[in-house]
Parts: structure tokens; sequence; C-alpha cells
């Protein structure tokens, strides 16, 4: 995985964990759409549905929560501080516990796919989506809705 060789490169201390990724997902989900009821995370496809995939960062591009876009969230993101992270993928049930990750900037995420970086406490998060050039990036804080 490139992302874990970028990590070691910028000495960001990583710990993978397999298998905790329904309970990360759950509780980014709590945190950033819980103010959504169950009919408007079907009504933006939150989660799969049929032969529709799901993902979390339709929150976002169906405006459901406000958040900056692309620099603006990028920007956002580099100025966080980034002691103590948890990384996910969409379509994956491991994940990653980074410590020391001060280093780590939005350009080192630019070729990951339906990735999300949320800090420790769930306070904010930044999610690099497979739309590049469509959706995202999208950067939010936990205490900010529309």
């Amino acid at each position: 995985m490139e992302l874990l060789n970028l990590l070691k490169r910028k000495h960001v201390k990583f710990t993978e964990i397999e298998k905790c990724g329904v309970y990360l997902k759950k509780q980014w989900e709590d945190n950033f759409a819980g103010h959504l009821s169950d009919k408007e995370k079907k009504d933006i496809f939150l989660h799969g549905d049929g032969c529709i995939c799901g993902y979390l960062w339709h929150v976002f591009s169906y405006q459901k929560r406000s958040c900056l876009v692309g620099n603006e969230a990028e920007k956002a993101f580099n100025d966080m501080n980034k002691n103590k992270l948890y990384v996910f993928y969409q379509f994956s049930d491991d994940i990653l516990i980074l410590e020391n990750a001060e280093n780590l900037k939005a350009s080192d995420l630019t070729d990951e796919s339906d990735i999300y970086v949320v800090d420790k406490d769930f306070n904010w998060t930044y999610v690099v989506t497979h739309e590049k050039d469509w959706c995202g990036p999208y950067f939010s804080k936990r205490d900010v809705q529309i």
C-alpha cells in the first residue's frame, strides 16, 4: 500500500487494525450524518442499496452538511492538529491509527480514493473521493451543520 510507504517516509507512527472499519464508519456516520433521518440517508445513498454503492461522503455532495470543498478543504486539513488520527476507506474493514501525523498534508492523499481521515475525537474530517474532478475533497467540523 503506497500510503503506508508515504507514512514511513514522513515518520508518521501508524498501527493497522483489521476488521474495525464497520465500527469506525458507524462512529463517523453518527458524528457527521447523525442529524439525518433514515429516509434522508436513503435518499442520498449514504449506504449501499442493491446495485448502487453507498458513500458516507454523500452527506457532503448532497449538501446535507456544511463543508469546505476543493482547495479550501485542503487548506483546512493542512492547518489542523494531526497528532492522532483515524484513517479508513469506504470499501475496507481495515483502519489505520496515525500518531504524530503533523507532516501529513492534503497533497499526500491526492492519489487515494474514498479515504476518510478523522481526528481521534471525531471533531473534524477530511475526505478524498474517487470523483476527483467532480466531488471533493471535503473538510467538515462536527459542530457545524447546515
